[in-house]
């Protein structure tokens, strides 16, 4: 069981968020009746109602999302996530499309004032990222990035082609809870192996130049993870402990999940194997998402870090899904 001082803090961050949403739903509730108030007596000035409407519509948008957010009642879902990136095979093309995503995250995460930290990162050996691991920390960070776990598969003229010709890369991503005192994960060191190594040459722009990286290795799972973020050893044993935690608790939830759509073994030994999201630059540009259909030819716009059209319709399905088996 968790300390009772565990207990106090998770109370207290969670009164702290729900008096935060009760007074941003007031404010959007005092802004729909000035908003009103002003169209009604701006009828005739279609300048003035233009720009109501437009208000209005962020409004929307905004209960919208609130409504989304208040179904983010998983055991973890408020926790602070990580988010690893491995390019697949392709050498520097899909070293180049990681990285590519990595900057989509990035750029997600700073709109939604969303703090991000490197814990590792390899980089390519001509361009782009091998692997990177972040940490997205913020309320329910986790509950809206849990849904972009999969394969994701660019289709683009290469610019590393000289012929000009189309390739098609792929990158896997995984998102883990950030596991806090109030969730127990039982980890026996026996079956861990851990490994220190120096982190200078290709160990990434954001990480320090250090002698202190940590890497463990669960042998009976198979997963390994590193840190390489801090300059005390001590510091990257303990990140790296709480990474493995974390990939630990979300393979459990995962073939917990599976269990009923026998999913778990399709996807292959990473857990997370299978495509969940098309780009299609050339010969013509789209982004899908294979699980829910939504799709849009603004492909700029998405990996500059506008993919919250993808996560709402992905946790709205995972509701749907979840009302259905009740």
């Amino acid at each position: 069981m968790w300390s009772d001082a565990a207990k106090a803090q998770k109370l207290m961050s969670e009164k702290t968020f729900l008096e935060e949403g009760i007074s941003h739903y007031q404010e959007m509730e005092k802004s729909l009746a000035d908003y009103t108030e002003i169209a009604e007596l701006s009828e005739g000035d279609d300048t003035l109602q233009a720009e109501i409407l437009s208000h209005l519509e962020d409004l929307q948008k905004q209960a919208h999302r609130g409504e989304l957010e208040a179904l983010l009642s998983g055991e973890a879902d408020a926790n602070d996530a990580y988010l690893e990136i491995h390019a697949g095979s392709g050498g520097t093309e899909a070293q180049d499309w990681a990285e590519m995503l990595l900057r989509m995250y990035t750029r997600w995460a700073e709109k939604h004032e969303y703090k991000v930290e490197y814990q590792e990162e390899t980089e390519g050996e001509v361009a782009g990222i091998k692997s990177v691991t972040l940490k997205i920390s913020g309320h329910n960070a986790y509950g809206w990035l849990k849904s972009e776990s999969g394969v994701h598969r660019l289709v683009r003229i290469s610019p590393f082609d000289s012929a000009g010709r189309r390739h098609t890369s792929f990158a896997s991503v995984g998102v883990f809870p950030v596991i806090d005192d109030t969730i127990e994960i039982e980890i026996n060191e026996a079956d861990c192996r851990i490994d220190t190594y120096r982190s200078s040459g290709a160990g990434g722009q954001h990480i320090n130049k250090t002698d202190s990286a940590v890497r463990i290795t669960h042998i009976p799972t198979g997963i390994v993870v590193q840190s390489q973020s801090q300059r005390s050893q001590f510091q990257n044993r303990d990140n790296a402990w709480k990474m493995l935690k974390a990939r630990l608790y979300e393979r459990e939830m995962q073939k917990r999940s599976a269990a009923a759509t026998e999913q778990w073994e399709n996807q292959g030994d990473n857990g997370w194997g299978y495509q969940i999201r098309s780009y299609v630059l050339q010969p013509y540009r789209l982004v899908k998402d294979l699980r829910t259909g939504v799709e849009t030819s603004d492909y700029k716009a998405v990996l500059d870090g506008d993919i919250d059209m993808f996560l709402a319709a992905a946790l709205a399905g995972k509701v749907g899904e979840s009302e259905k088996d009740n």
